[in-house]
């Protein structure tokens, strides 16, 4: 196996290579790009040009490959928040993005009580407006990346990323489209959303 210098190089010649065939570099605000990256591994940065990797990747939507040549490089070198970081954007690139504007329930009009945390670990069911034949509704799991917050509690909202477990169940949704979070009854939380964007392989 590759060591974590030779991945974040492959990774960076990845995104490279998608820039110029979208027909232009790939380049983040401020100018950062592409070549920065190089620089930093040359001078051994490697934390940081993971870093500036996954920063570009932002503007410059990604590979699987990508991703996960990033994902083993951040393993490598026991960088457990990016690493999970990697493989749920890996999944993304994979099986499509939804993101949504979620606000919870305030304690007492749900279940929770508590805060949970927004790296993707909790799995609860949503409802994404469709219905059998006889109108129950059909509820799907998904977890739940939270933008710019460690954990989302009671009564707050946040920008999330949602991993659907049947991502095809969720194809139908547009921006605008409201959806509702369950963890059991009554409703624990409701998001709009705000992107879908399909697979990129």
């Amino acid at each position: 196996m590759d060591d974590a210098f030779t991945l974040i190089r492959r990774a960076a010649d990845l995104l490279s290579e998608d820039g110029a065939a979208a027909g232009g570099g790939a380049a983040a605000g401020g100018g950062l790009t592409v070549a920065e990256v190089y620089t930093e591994l040359d001078l051994c940065e490697w934390e940081l040009a993971l870093y500036l990797l996954v920063e570009l990747a932002d503007v410059c939507p990604a590979s699987v490959a990508f991703w996960e040549l990033l994902a083993e490089a951040a393993r490598q070198m026991v960088l457990e928040d990016s690493r999970r970081w990697c493989e749920w954007r890996a999944w993304e690139a994979r099986y499509g993005t939804v993101r949504a504007a979620l606000t919870m329930r305030r304690v007492g009009e749900g279940r929770r009580r508590t805060a949970f945390a927004g790296d993707g670990q909790l799995r609860p069911l949503w409802d994404v407006g469709l219905r059998t034949a006889d109108g129950l509704q059909i509820l799907d799991t998904a977890r739940i990346w939270v933008e710019g917050a460690p954990r989302l509690g009671p009564g707050e909202s946040a920008d999330v990323r949602l991993a659907p477990l049947r991502p095809e169940l969720w194809r139908h949704l547009r921006p605008g489209d409201v959806i509702a979070m369950h963890e059991g009854r009554p409703v624990e939380g409701t998001a709009t959303v705000l992107e879908v964007r399909a697979p990129r392989g």
